[in-house]
């Protein structure tokens, strides 16, 4: 194939703040998702249009963050870096806010959890478990990081293969990596079993979901492809897809998820939009070209998409058990109440995000050493640069190359 755009011309140094601030979208759609789950309409019919609308807004979020985490982790790779270092940074920068949040819920959410919920949630090996009360216990977003332990430990492996593809070739394996995320939903539909349903509601068997949307290894699908992605990008075989026309198609096909079987519509059916978005993105911040999301706004919300991510789920449930009325409130209400509890999320992640999660990659992403080579130099600081972020994830945790400076639906993200 022929190379159709030019190598970005600072390489995987380059900023990509058009990536940061997309993670905030991506968080709200998860957040609006969960809106289903706390309910907060009396009407019936409203209740099923924003179910409809919303049913697979978590399920998007989820695969675009784990696209951008491989993504952002192949562009902003050091050459010269030991597994050692590269590991320490992604624990300093996802665990203290998975800490703090699973302490929270367990204090204001979890009366009844047991030791065999909060055992795998606090050591996140929650997502290998295919049952409901394990996946989604404590914090239930924090399933995801499960999967990005995964990614993590897998990347260097994964990067060094992807690296030996001949680079004509990595179209093709771009593509082979999209087929087999739609393979995976029809050997689910087709050969596991339907029972026993989620207990939630949704239309879909539990091992069905589980296999489809939450076990690492096929979630590791949608990291790969961020890699070759990523990879595409670097050697300039990008395709001229803007963002525009992306988004586009991604509207398309979210809207064609909804008419299609339940299975398809938790990641195959908008996987080749969110795997075009991505890159466009990207190219376009190499470009110079400007977008809405470079914005200085956009950018603080993306840096703070991680830990909204992680405490947004916490708050919506103790705000609406704070309210009580159990039947819900009219249209006008709860939409207020929506925005509001938006709004207290996000005043709650700028706090967990100032407070634990950059004091944490301070004082913990880098060996004490480097900690004071860098003081010595103006200008620096630990934590700093291509690797200061991570996604929300429902990222939910990457290496924020996409940075300015960086992780999922009713309950099941």
């Amino acid at each position: 194939m022929p190379r159709t755009t030019e190598s970005p011309a600072t390489g995987s140094s380059s900023r990509l703040p058009s990536l940061t601030g997309i993670r905030f979208i991506a968080a709200v759609l998860v957040f609006l998702h969960h809106g289903i789950w706390v309910n907060v309409f009396s009407d019936q019919d409203v209740v099923s249009f924003y179910r409809d609308l919303f049913i697979n807004a978590g399920h998007v979020g989820v695969s675009f963050f784990f696209i951008l985490s491989g993504f952002v982790l192949t562009w902003s790779a050091r050459k010269k870096d030991t597994f050692g270092r590269y590991l320490r940074r992604r624990v300093a920068k996802v665990y203290p806010n998975h800490v703090v949040t699973f302490v929270a819920a367990l204090l204001l959410l979890s009366t009844a959890t047991q030791w065999h919920q909060a055992v795998p949630n606090l050591l996140l090996i929650q997502s290998w478990f295919p049952r409901y009360d394990v996946l989604f216990s404590v914090n239930p977003p924090s399933w995801s990081l499960a999967c990005e332990v995964l990614f993590y430990l897998s990347f260097p492996l994964l990067l060094r293969r992807v690296n030996k593809i001949r680079v004509e070739r990595l179209w093709w394996w771009a593509g082979g990596t999209v087929a087999a995320v739609f393979a995976v939903a029809v050997f689910a539909q087709f050969v596991l079993p339907a029972d026993p349903a989620m207990p939630d509601g949704q239309p879909i068997g539990l091992y069905q979901f589980w296999f489809v949307y939450a076990f690492p290894p096929v979630r590791a699908l949608d990291f790969l492809l961020g890699i070759l992605l990523a990879k595409l990008v670097l050697n300039g075989r990008w395709i001229r897809v803007g963002v525009g026309p992306a988004a586009l198609l991604f509207l398309a096909c979210y809207a064609l998820a909804g008419e299609l079987p339940y299975v398809y519509g938790l990641n195959a059916a908008t996987i080749i939009p969110l795997a075009l978005l991505v890159p466009a993105a990207a190219v376009a911040d190499t470009e110079g070209r400007r977008t809405f999301l470079r914005g200085r706004l956009a950018t603080w919300l993306g840096e703070v998409s991680y830990a909204f991510y992680l405490v947004h789920v916490v708050v919506l449930i103790w705000v609406r058990g704070k309210l009580g009325h159990p039947q819900g409130w009219d249209v006008a209400t709860g939409i207020l109440l929506l925005a509001g509890g938006l709004v207290l999320s996000l005043l709650v992640a700028w706090a967990l995000h100032a407070w634990v999660e950059n004091p944490a990659m301070r004082r913990w992403s880098k060996p004490k050493a480097d900690r004071a080579a860098a003081h010595r130099k103006p200008g620096t600081a630990a934590g700093s640069g291509a690797e200061s972020g991570s996604g929300a994830g429902a990222d939910a945790g990457s290496d924020d190359a996409g940075s300015g400076s960086a992780r999922e639906p009713a309950r099941t993200v």
